[in-house]
């Protein structure tokens, strides 16, 4: 299984895009990160994704999972964030979605 690889240096907003590409394409979406710095940085990109895709009629949602993984030949621990997407329907309530995150302005 592949991973986008999530560092405490990388941009929240470029982890989003690639986030909500890989949603919109069909790919599943999987985050590895190292530390506490790169994990805030995944976290950051998950909700910004989330507010780039539920004025699509799509959401997402993540479960972390830790792993002991080799770093240069050293064991490391490290966190994965399994995403999961959801399809709103016209039922939904998107609009309350849309409001709870400030997307646009809901008439």
């Amino acid at each position: 299984m592949d991973f986008l690889k999530v560092s405490s240096k990388s941009s929240p907003a470029s982890v989003a895009g690639a986030i909500a590409g890989m949603v919109k394409d069909g790919v599943p979406v999987n985050i590895q990160c190292v530390g506490a710095g790169a994990v805030n940085q995944s976290v950051k990109a998950l909700a910004i994704a989330r507010g780039f895709l539920i004025p699509t009629g799509v959401d997402i949602s993540c479960a972390p999972t830790f792993s002991d993984i080799e770093i240069a030949g050293e064991s490391r621990t490290a966190i994965r964030f399994a995403v999961y997407v959801h399809r709103l329907s016209p039922q939904d309530s998107t609009v309350e979605l849309l409001e709870e995150l400030g997307v646009g302005s809901v008439s």
